[in-house]
């Protein structure tokens, strides 16, 4: 079982936000990044699922005001990068946006733009030797910093590219949600996978 994070671990960087009206309606609370200011790794996820009230401790972001702290997709993303070598000490993890979008939606392109000078602060307290996006939109956001696009997700997992933007190369793998979905159609096992990531993430943290 990967390790849950510590509240004081929660790094809000506001006490309320109201840029994008529709998820500051919908959401419970502010999903904020959390883990060591000191960590090697910024693990950005696309947004904080609506959350499991009946579970014990991985309840979610909307409901814990933590990123990556669901019982699937954040206990998955926390265990896959532990058995690449990336423990709780070693990551940081936040999303894309900050709000559970209403009826799980994608978020849009105005709330990945509103939300981003969070995610800019984040990774310039932590200066991480690698940011690790997981999934379409969690890149799609970190390339524009860049005013760069991404025409196919799938051709960027593992695919280290730099961000002169945020001075750090970035590591797209695939969301923890539809892991199982992909991986066969990628080339991967977990195993291969897990494998891959150990050599995509050291070879960019030993540069």
């Amino acid at each position: 079982m990967p390790t849950f994070p510590d509240e004081a671990e929660r790094n809000a960087l506001a006490e309320e936000c109201q840029r994008c009206p529709e998820l500051a309606e919908s959401r419970t609370c502010i999903s904020w990044g959390n883990g060591p200011l000191s960590a090697d790794l910024v693990v950005i996820g696309e947004a904080p699922a609506e959350g499991d009230p009946e579970a014990e401790q991985w309840r979610g972001g909307n409901l814990t005001g933590m990123a990556y702290t669901s019982r699937r997709s954040g206990r998955k993303i926390r265990q896959v990068l532990a058995d690449a070598g990336f423990g709780h000490e070693d990551c940081y993890y936040t999303n894309a946006v900050k709000c559970h979008p209403p009826e799980n939606r994608d978020p849009t392109d105005a709330e990945l733009a509103n939300c981003r000078p969070y995610l800019v602060r984040e990774v310039e307290t932590v200066k991480p030797a690698a940011v690790v996006t997981t999934g379409k939109h969690a890149t799609k956001t970190v390339l524009a910093l860049d005013d760069a696009t991404l025409d196919g997700f799938l051709d960027s997992v593992l695919d280290p590219r730099r961000s002169n933007a945020l001075g750090v190369t970035v590591v797209p793998l695939l969301h923890p949600s539809y892991q199982e979905v992909w991986l066969s159609r990628l080339g991967y096992d977990r195993e291969t996978y897990v494998d891959a990531i150990t050599e995509a993430v050291a070879g960019v943290s030993d540069t």
